[in-house]
């Protein structure tokens, strides 16, 4: 009885530290999760002016492809969500200024904002990312040319 009562207290203590509750914690977020979030904003912004302003969708929308096919490739490496809200709402489309220059100005300033962050993450990067995210850091200052 004295051997049950042990093995049932060693149990308990066991159990009190979280052997048995399979609790894992959630594993952290990946390092590459906000450049992924910054494709997905970057091509969300060329899409909704393309759309909003249609002389210069000609030279908007290879830029949201880009970040499209960017994102894609970041979903497949990070193994993120494919969509930006797993409980399939729809996303707000971001406001376009009604002046053309004043949204590629807008636009800008997001592209240098990503192309900073996509640098950054590159620098930081273990060697199997590092051709990938130098790719999006090259793709990102085109996108500043283009602009």
């Amino acid at each position: 009885m004295a051997g049950a009562t042990a093995g049932l207290a060693a149990t308990g203590v066991l159990s009190a530290c979280g052997l048995f509750d399979g609790d894992d914690p959630p594993p952290a977020p990946d390092p590459l999760a906000p450049l992924l979030a910054d494709a997905r904003d970057l091509a969300a912004r060329h899409e909704a002016a393309a759309a909003a302003h249609p002389a210069l969708a000609d030279r908007l929308t290879p830029i949201a492809q880009a970040h499209r096919a960017h994102e894609a490739e970041l979903v497949r490496v990070t193994r993120e969500s494919p969509s930006p809200s797993p409980s399939g709402a729809t996303a707000v489309a971001p406001q376009v200024p009604t002046e053309a220059d004043a949204t590629l100005a807008e636009l800008r300033t997001a592209e240098e904002a990503g192309h900073k962050l996509a640098q950054d993450a590159c620098l930081a990067a273990p060697a199997e990312r590092a051709a990938l995210l130098g790719s999006i850091t090259a793709a990102r200052a085109t996108h500043l040319e283009v602009l």
